[in-house]
């Protein structure tokens, strides 16, 4: 762990211009950040299908291999964050002990909700309630369960993804960036995460990748919200008026407007444009949500809201650490055999369940943690830690569950309603339904009869032949119509159903929408359809909706851009307006040209792309995990920043040009067990018998290894399987490395732990090996001892040392 710099920005710069014209950006990230945007936006628009293929086998396969590691690690940062919380660490400040909070408490969480899940619930505050209630998963498979504990666990899952786990990240982000940037003069951008850990080495090449893996992760998430908000837009508008068509240039228009309105606000910057569209937008969620809860049986809102909590509360534990693994694994096969009710397969949640919900929720938070961790750092400057997670944790989840309460509740009551008034949701037969008049007589049919038997417009089993059945939805709805006429014919009810295909069956009428049947609409549809029951105020909330959803995603575009735009400027906090302008219309541009030439496929796969690149941001947050304890016991005294550390870093064989560790590191690849047997003679460790050992491991290994190759080419020889065998002997050879590591830190008192250790040890073993030996080389058996006479390291008093322009410049 290296905590020793010169107090100066290394990062690669480049700057021109003057006044409004200047330009400061790092331009390895940002050139790299562009051309890998373009590629991906070609290949998604391009080759749409294939794109979409592909990122979604990737993700199917994610959830298979890690949800493990997704379900997991969320569950230690949660730990670590709660931990945080009720220790001496909670007392520590984002900034200078003396310094004020920036914004007040309601300023400030208007803005960090907007920027963080605002939006989302409006899509999904309906609908996920709904689509768990109506929908086959894991916690309601068993049809003999009643169907209000059906509805309480469509409200306790929804709960769980919108909760502590999903926050999380974005807490974890927010602390260490706000923390190392307002605290100790750190540049305002993903890379500083790391400085606890490898120190100067940010400013290198790995810290740049970071970076452009976060701008990538960021304007793909912003992009797709963007555009698939947009159909969201769109839909509402036309639900008010049918003139608006749901197209793709009415799409366009909207997603440019919104463009526009977010690239005005970032020009004017977070005090002025991102701070009073937030207020206003948080003010209309606010309006919207208590009409409701007052318009609804407000008396059945409360007693949701506190029973939702407390079984979110009870089943927290379990649902935290569920994996899906015998759903994942296989259908339930032989359950009769056993003695069971159910047949194979019966009672089982669906087995891609998993993959479509939480893990891509979990993907989706993760992903988005960048952005949002970021942005809600910049704005939390001189409030401590626990006040911090208190208002980015805390009140955002019992703000969340009251509005997930209020809406996904009616949304559920309201399917109920509609089912008793006879609403239905009819399967007609496409094909039949767009015939003329000679297509009937060619098929033989009479189009003066309308009797059930022949009356053959439904999609039933037996396809085009298929005659609606004398109890079927299709048959309830036609048949108040074919009363209602005097000489009724099928031309008559084919065209009945062709003008009224989006009402029929959804609501009681075309302009009557006091009852609404959710499950047969598009999720798009849902939000507008539940405010629309609540009579003469239907229209009115529809408009407001209509008008918060724009201001979120004008909310979230402009943070987005602003965030993005930092991270390219090596984290300048108040980067040039012309940046500001670009980035904000790349976003549009992206958006806009995977919408016209993909169509929704394209933004899809760009989406599916989004979710499955949090399996490497979940390893990233893990090491930032470890970052953000490791700065904060250093602040506190709990580790010595002067302490004795390694000579070399682990990653001084990538990030440096100093030939000997290249060449330390490639013999290592192979001569570990040479290189573990020098070491171990140096500090008089008995050498033989743990270098021997290794030796046979890694040997074995690497057989067994190859092998295994041979025999995917050549199947015939039978060694299917082999490559078990091969993995026990590597994690034999790395338990022998981990435990010189172990010692040897130890004996130099070394900052560090076991598990560090073993996890060095198993995906860069040579790295450890070329410590080992530098650290023995340089210092022999003499114990290293904190050298305090050093002057103040970086990470610590960074402010003092750095220059006057970099201090006002990243301060």
């Amino acid at each position: 762990v290296s905590t020793q710099s010169t107090g100066k920005d290394k990062s690669l710069w480049f700057k021109c211009g003057c006044g409004p014209f200047k330009v400061k950006l790092n331009p390895l990230v940002t050139v790299l950040s562009i051309l890998i945007i373009i590629a991906f936006i070609l290949w998604c628009v391009l080759e749409r299908e294939n794109a979409l293929g592909s990122f979604k086998s990737a993700k199917s396969w994610i959830t298979y291999t890690f949800t493990w590691l997704y379900v997991g690690s969320q569950d230690i940062w949660a730990v670590v964050i709660i931990a945080i919380y009720f220790s001496k660490y909670g007392q520590i400040k984002l900034g200078q002990d003396d310094e004020k909070p920036e914004y007040n408490d309601g300023t400030w969480f208007a803005m960090l909700f907007a920027c963080g899940v605002g939006v989302g619930l409006f899509f999904f505050g309906v609908a996920e309630p709904l689509w768990h209630y109506v929908g086959p998963n894991r916690y309601t498979a068993d049809k003999y369960m009643p169907d209000n504990e059906v509805a309480q666990w469509a409200m306790n899952v929804t709960f769980f993804h919108w909760g502590i786990h999903g926050w999380i990240v974005y807490v974890m982000i927010g602390i260490i960036l706000g923390f190392l940037t307002f605290r100790k003069g750190m540049p305002m951008t993903m890379k500083s995460c790391f400085y606890p850990l490898i120190g100067d080495r940010i400013y290198g090449w790995i810290g740049d990748l970071i970076d452009i893996f976060s701008i990538m992760t960021t304007l793909f998430g912003v992009c797709t919200s963007l555009g698939l908000g947009t159909m969201q837009v769109n839909r509402g508008l036309n639900y008010l008026n049918e003139d608006i068509e749901m197209s793709t240039t009415n799409q366009v228009i909207i997603i440019w407007a919104i463009t526009l309105v977010a690239t005005t606000s970032v020009v004017t910057g977070v005090g002025v444009g991102i701070r009073r569209l937030s207020e206003i937008c948080f003010g209309i969620g606010m309006v919207i949500m208590l009409m409701v809860l007052f318009l609804e049986d407000t008396w059945y809102i409360l007693n949701l809201y506190c029973q939702s909590i407390g079984f979110y509360i009870q089943w927290l534990m379990q649902l935290g650490f569920h994996c899906d693994a015998f759903e994942l694994s296989s259908k339930s096969f032989g359950a009769a055999d056993r003695g069971r009710v159910y047949k194979d397969g019966e009672g089982d949640g669906p087995m891609d369940w998993m993959d479509g919900w939480t893990i891509f929720y979990w993907g989706w938070w993760i992903s988005w943690s960048p952005f949002v961790g970021m942005f809600i750092a910049k704005i939390s400057r001189g409030r401590t830690i626990r006040q911090f997670i208190n208002g980015a944790l805390t009140a955002p989840m019992i703000y969340t569950f009251l509005w997930l309460t209020i809406f996904g509740g009616a949304a559920i009551k309201t399917e109920r309603l509609a089912a008793s008034k006879g609403l239905c949701c009819p399967k007609w037969n496409s094909t039949v339904l767009a015939w003329n008049d000679g297509n009937f007589t060619s098929q033989g049919w009479d189009l003066n009869d309308v009797s059930q038997p022949n009356l053959k417009l439904c999609q039933g089993t037996g396809g085009v032949s298929a005659a609606c059945s004398a109890t079927g939805c299709e048959w309830k709805l036609l048949s108040t119509f074919l009363e209602s006429q005097t000489a009724p014919k099928l031309r008559d009810a084919v065209d009945y159903i062709n003008g009224n295909a989006r009402w029929l069956g959804k609501y009681l009428s075309k302009t009557d929408k006091s009852h609404a049947r959710l499950s047969c609409m598009g999720s798009e549809e849902m939000w507008f359809a539940t405010v629309s029951t609540y009579g003469d105020m239907g229209p009115f909330l529809c408009i407001v909706s209509l008008a918060g959803i724009i201001l979120y995603f004008v909310t979230s575009s402009d943070s987005g851009s602003l965030v993005i735009d930092i991270m390219s400027a090596n984290g300048d906090q108040d980067p040039p307006i012309p940046q500001r302008v670009f980035w904000a219309l790349v976003e549009g541009a992206t958006a806009t040209a995977l919408l016209v030439a993909g169509g929704s496929d394209s933004l899809k796969a760009l989406q599916t792309a989004s979710v499955a690149a949090g399996l490497p941001y979940t390893i990233i947050l893990c090491f930032v995990t470890v970052a953000m304890w490791r700065a904060l016991a250093m602040e506190t005294g709990d580790l010595n920043p002067y302490g004795p550390e390694f000579s070399v870093s682990l990653v001084d064989p990538f990030s440096t040009l100093r030939p000997k560790l290249w060449f330390g590191f490639i013999k290592n690849v192979f001569l570990t067990p040479v290189s573990l047997y020098d070491v171990l003679k140096l500090h008089k460790l008995s050498p033989l018998g743990p270098a021997l050992m290794a030796g046979i491991c890694w040997v074995v290994w690497l057989a067994l290894i190859i092998t295994e190759i041979v025999y995917i080419y050549h199947p015939d020889l039978k060694l299917r399987g082999i490559y078990s065998l091969a993995w026990v002997f590597y994690l034999g050879f790395v338990t022998i490395v981990t435990v010189a590591r172990a010692n040897i830190r130890s004996h130099y008192g070394i900052n560090g732990n076991p598990i560090e250790d073993f996890f060095a040890a198993m995906f860069v073993y040579p790295c450890v090996m070329v410590q080992l030996e530098t650290v023995s080389e340089k210092n022999g058996l003499a114990p290293l001892m904190p050298d305090s006479s050093k002057a103040e390291p970086n990470y610590y008093n960074v402010m003092k040392n750095r220059s006057t322009e970099n201090a006002e410049t990243l301060a």
